[in-house]
């Protein structure tokens, strides 16, 4: 963004200012969240949906079945790409699914995505 000309005055301004934005949470700032869903997510192709849903969303993270019967997985990227996918998992999912709930928890803001990019894990 600034010249290596440009004088230590302004970088350490960019600096401040960066830092201050990220103390109010915007829809730029990265999150991270975990998630498990409820109800008929096994067996239709609910995994494979959700990694190409957040693929499409520039979002990374992972997705797996449960031994519980649930599916359960991690989001991070933008705050507004984020809550888009929450959404998806809360009412959409896969054609063949019926979604009866959807917990979201441990949410926290991130400096660096912390994964390289949305994987179906087993």
């Amino acid at each position: 963004m600034f010249q290596k000309s440009r004088s230590f005055g302004a970088r350490w301004s960019l600096h401040c200012f960066r830092a201050s934005s990220r103390s109010v949470m915007s829809s730029e700032d990265l999150i991270s969240v975990d998630y498990e869903i409820f109800g008929r997510v096994q067996g239709v192709f609910f995994r494979k949906y959700t990694q190409t849903e957040g693929k499409k969303l520039g979002l990374v993270g992972w997705v797996r079945n449960t031994t519980a019967g649930t599916v359960q997985g991690q989001l991070q990227g933008p705050r507004n790409k984020v809550e888009q996918m929450q959404e998806w998992l809360k009412t959409t999912g896969s054609p063949k699914s019926h979604i009866i709930k959807a917990e979201f928890e441990n949410e926290k803001t991130i400096d660096t995505l912390e994964h390289s990019s949305f994987k179906v894990v087993h």
